[in-house]
């Protein structure tokens, strides 16, 4: 008989993580890396000082909780911006300026896009998100998902910037576990940018025949003679 292969909760928050790693790494430039001990929490918490939130649902449901003080936002932001192209001189100094919520906002935004991109391709089932929230606060602030969960589990992760400041994950959900069957066939993941690449190049070609044909002032010139 096949032997079938089990995906928990941990196996999601996984597939979470690293999403986080890849945008957060791509993003500003420079390495974010998360620690490979998973904490087991009975609660998820908004922390000072800024703290962002975020509702997913669908196959399954969650909440994934970021929580970053001022020296890991402010660097993250300021390293994000630089990488888009930005003057230093022209960046918010303070944590608590808007446009350092607006960017967390925005990277927590696509990282949580990632994530569940990643598990429509690999888990075969679909879950989608709501906008994230961010928080300016300087007192915890206790956050659950409102809805009857099962068997509720919480997890934290730390994650670790490029200047070693520190700022947390912190995940959710129901106690899930996916059974992936024998005859569980893999989905080939759609690459858009292969797809352009395979598309033939008739620009010269079509620069070539417009060469060619006569235009209709040429054709009236002929008549006439001239």
């Amino acid at each position: 008989m096949a032997r079938t292969k089990t995906i928990t909760t941990d196996d999601i928050l996984l597939v979470l993580c690293n999403s986080m790693k890849s945008v957060l790494s791509n993003a500003t430039g420079h390495s974010v890396n998360y620690s490979g001990m998973v904490q087991k929490i009975n609660k998820t918490c908004l922390k000072p000082d800024i703290g962002c939130f975020v509702l997913f649902d669908g196959g399954f449901s969650g909440l994934v909780i970021l929580n970053f003080n001022a020296a890991a936002a402010l660097e993250l932001y300021t390293n994000y911006m630089i990488n888009m192209g930005l003057p230093k001189d022209e960046l918010a100094t303070t944590h608590t300026a808007d446009e350092v919520s607006d960017v967390m906002g925005e990277l927590m935004n696509q990282m949580v896009g990632d994530f569940t991109g990643v598990i429509g391709h690999e888990l075969h089932t679909s879950i989608t998100q709501n906008q994230p929230k961010m928080l300016t606060i300087n007192k915890q602030v206790l956050l659950s998902i409102d809805t009857n969960l099962d068997r509720p589990q919480a997890r934290r992760v730390t994650f670790t910037t490029a200047n070693n400041n520190i700022f947390y994950l912190e995940l959710a959900m129901d106690k899930t576990e996916f059974i992936k069957l024998p005859n569980f066939e893999e989905r080939e993941k759609f690459d858009i940018d292969a797809l352009f690449d395979e598309k033939p190049d008739n620009s010269v070609k079509t620069t070539e025949t417009h060469a060619k044909k006569p235009t209709a002032d040429e054709d009236l010139l002929a008549e006439l003679g001239l």
